[in-house]
């Protein structure tokens, strides 16, 4: 039992030590958090993530940001830093800036019952992060957003 207390606090003190950033200005100060955050620029670029526009008058444009995530191996190490650029969508309207929404959610019973089920035929499985994922489809809105923070780009006045 003392063995696993002393592994627990090694992990959680490992965790603790590390600090996931609250603002770019502040992840852009240590270089692993400036190459993950270019990374995923590039993966958005070369996937054509967006056009570089201007803005069309009489449409707005919605804000963005960049969330920052540490993730452990279940030893306490650090396994990968991930930034995540995200559209702040909070500002629009249904009906005029979207039709429709799909939100897709697990439920953790349905995880567990397969969980359960992979247990009793002996299935082999395997966890796997998926370091960039997009849906196979187009907007059939347009949608406008700031450019985001780390993005190089000619003209201050123009979108994304």
């Amino acid at each position: 039992m003392l063995i696993f207390l002393l592994d627990t606090a090694k992990c959680l003190a490992t965790i603790t030590k590390e600090c996931e950033p609250v603002s770019f200005s502040e992840a852009m100060k240590d270089g692993q958090w400036r190459q993950t955050i270019q990374d995923e620029i590039q993966a958005l670029e070369n996937n054509g993530t967006w056009n570089i526009t201007d803005l069309p008058s009489g449409k707005k444009v919605l804000g963005c940001k960049w969330v920052y995530k540490i993730k452990y191996r279940s030893n306490g190490t650090v396994e990968q830093y991930k930034a995540r650029f995200v559209i702040l969508g909070n500002h629009q309207i249904e009906g005029i800036d979207y039709n429709e929404m799909f939100a897709p959610v697990k439920k953790m019973v349905r995880v567990r019952t397969f969980l359960a089920v992979a247990a009793a035929q002996k299935w082999e499985i395997h966890q796997m992060d998926v370091h960039n994922a997009f849906l196979h489809g187009d907007l059939q809105e347009e949608v406008y957003m700031k450019r985001p923070l780390g993005f190089k780009v000619t003209s201050p006045r123009k979108v994304c």
